[in-house]
Formats: C-alpha cells, structure tokens, sequence
C-alpha cells in the first residue's frame, strides 16, 4: 500500500460563486457529499486522515533565521494559494488515489453541479533523502522528471 495526500484548494471549477452565496440546501448536499465518501473509504480502510483548515485569514507566516523569528498575517494574495484541507489516503495504486481525487473534484457545488475543483495528489514518501549525495540523487529525480 501507498500513501498519498490529496490537497484541496479554494479554486473554483466552472462555477466560481462563493460558498456563502450558495443556498442552505446546496452546502448541504456539498457537505453530505463529503461524509459519505469519507465513509466509503474509512470504511474500506483507505481513508488514513482528513483535515479541514481554518481560512487563509486566521494563518500565520514564519521566517526564521535561526535566532529570530517574523511572523506575519494572512491573507494570501492568491486565492488559489489557500488550502481548504486534504485527506491522505493509503491504497494501492496511484490510479486508486487519481480515482478518489476524480471523485472528490466532483464534488456537488450550486444547483448540484460538481465543482470541478483541482485535486493536487502527492505520494507520500515513505524514506526521505539521509544524507548529502541521497539529496542530491532526489533532487535529480524531481528536477529533471519528465512525467
């Protein structure tokens, strides 16, 4: 089995209307949507973890130099910058992970019509690089990965 995370985002799909100008039922079903995919997975044991975050203006920034510390306020410039949550999944395939994140961008947006979001699908790895020339070897695959 392989972990992967699957990041949702605050971009829109075709339909770019706020949440808060949905109506109750819409957000409802767009929640309702959520819980019983999350079911389905806990359920088959692929479903490891999900967040949901706090919106953009309530994060802070960090930058440290190793003796001091700024940190600054949000919001984001870019809206499509903001995370709205992410769930890691554990399963056994990539095109597994490629298929929940298809049905998470389906989610059902206004007037039931899927939002279309963007789904960013990373693997988790399992070892990171331990020493100067295995950074370097990873570094080789990530800068010159063709695809």
């Amino acid at each position: 089995m392989t972990r992967y995370l699957l990041v949702v985002d605050f971009q829109s799909g075709p339909d770019d209307t706020p949440m808060d100008q949905w109506g109750p039922e819409e957000v409802a079903a767009h929640l309702d949507y959520y819980r019983a995919l999350n079911a389905e997975l806990e359920a088959s044991g692929e479903l490891l973890e999900t967040t949901i975050l706090t919106g953009p203006d309530l994060a802070k920034v960090v930058r440290s130099d190793g003796s001091t510390s700024v940190v600054t306020d949000g919001p984001f410039q870019e809206i499509k910058e903001w995370v709205a949550g992410y769930q890691v999944v554990d399963v056994d395939s990539e095109a597994r992970a490629l298929e929940i994140a298809a049905r998470v961008s389906a989610v059902p947006g206004r007037g039931g019509v899927p939002t279309q979001q963007p789904i960013q699908v990373r693997r988790v790895m399992d070892d990171g690089p331990g020493d100067a020339a295995a950074m370097d070897d990873f570094l080789a695959t990530v800068t010159h990965h063709d695809g």
